[in-house]
């Protein structure tokens, strides 16, 4: 998949963390990716600890495959140089808040009249329109308004349990303006037009919650650690081993739950499954008992014939070692520049078309606006480097 966007010209005006992991996206799957920068201070997420040459761990993940081009759009000359690279180019990815497009004179109206073919995708946290249009917020804000933040919690009635990643920005703002952009790419062809895509990570993360807020439909009370798969059933579960590591467990299926059992020496009964919330405490209870008594990576040797649906958790650190990410060759190494060699993981969409350095900023600038048909005198005057 690696060639499927090859020849598609993106510009990147967005920071941080979900407009730079949906062009990496793109990129990987061999678009043109341009970020253009402001000057002065650029994509501000290379400043984060922990950095290797001068540049955020979290900043070289995400933008592998880019160039870089520095342009003050409160300029006027840098401006109506924006406009230009937007008439040749096919999306525009932003994540100003609403409005600041239009300040700038680069928003939806002035770039669709310089190319009526361009997909502008603007991700915001609460969208375009609506009463929070200009209201400030962070993933966890995010998650919180959606719903998705009351649904984690280790046991029923516990407080909300604040999630290891970042869910509104890569799922509800990267990976739904990566599916938008796709699909508007596509609809043009057909319409011979581009469009505006309004992305919500509000209601990204929202969506993520299809299948709870259909059982609300049908008469439930989704919550915290009252759904199946959510910390209501012992069958489904975290447990912690004798070396403080945890697995987990998925038997939630009958003929999964009688292997389990009948690999841990338990006798099986598959009415636990339907036990009342009082039972299942209780079985979970007993299953921690016996769990407890061994390491993770020997449960997890003497369950591995059973095919009972128990696995590792693994730390970070274990990741690129283990045999299942091994053989998928999900790891790849990114040339990193002055950072050296990256170990980046891939999407599942295949190995990066172009596994080039993340850029510093305006690294690229004069090459850039060459290839967008600036001359000499042009680029001298941007003062691009």
């Amino acid at each position: 998949m690696s060639a499927f966007l090859d020849g598609i010209r993106v510009l990147d005006l967005s920071r941080l963390l979900p407009g730079p992991f949906l062009t990496m996206i793109l990129a990987d799957l061999g678009a043109d990716v341009v970020k253009i920068e402001d000057p002065r201070v650029g994509d501000y997420i290379r400043a984060f600890p922990p950095q290797k040459a001068g540049m955020s761990g979290r900043y070289l993940a995400v933008n592998r495959g880019k160039r870089s081009l520095a342009l003050d759009l409160k300029d006027g000359k840098a401006r109506d140089a924006f406009l230009r690279l937007a008439a040749r180019a096919d999306v525009v990815v932003e994540s100003f808040r609403p409005g600041v497009m239009d300040k700038l004179g680069v928003g939806w109206s002035a770039l669709s009249a310089v190319n009526p073919r361009l997909v502008l995708c603007s991700i915001s946290g609460y969208g375009q329109t609506g009463p929070y249009v200009h209201r400030a917020g962070h993933d966890l804000n995010y998650i919180g308004l959606a719903g998705v933040l009351a649904m984690g919690a280790e046991r029923r009635g516990a407080p909300p349990a604040m999630p290891g990643i970042q869910i509104a920005d890569f799922a509800g703002g990267g990976l739904w303006g990566a599916t938008g952009v796709l699909a508007a790419l596509f609809g043009r062809e057909r319409t011979g037009r581009g469009a505006h895509l309004d992305i919500s990570m509000t209601e990204g993360a929202m969506a993520l919650l299809a299948a709870e807020l259909g059982n609300l439909d049908a008469g439930a009370r989704p919550t915290r650690g009252s759904e199946a798969l959510n910390g209501a059933m012992a069958c489904y579960g975290v447990y912690r081993c004798a070396d403080d590591r945890f697995v987990s467990v998925g038997a939630l299926e009958p003929k999964f739950w009688i292997a389990f059992n009948q690999a841990l020496g338990r006798k099986p009964d598959v009415s636990e499954l339907v036990a009342p919330p009082e039972r299942q405490e209780q079985l979970r209870a007993e299953l921690q008992a016996i769990l407890i008594t061994r390491t993770r990576d020997e449960w997890v040797a003497a369950l591995a014939e059973h095919d009972c649906l128990l696995e590792p958790v693994l730390e970070l650190d274990e990741l690129p070692d283990h045999p299942l990410h091994r053989a998928r060759e999900v790891f790849v190494t990114v040339d990193g520049g002055a950072a050296g060699p990256l170990r980046h993981v891939r999407t599942p969409l295949g190995p990066p078309a172009r596994p080039t350095p993340p850029p510093t900023l305006g690294q690229h600038g004069r090459e850039v606006l060459a290839e967008y048909g600036f001359d000499a005198d042009e680029i001298a005057a941007l003062g691009a480097s």
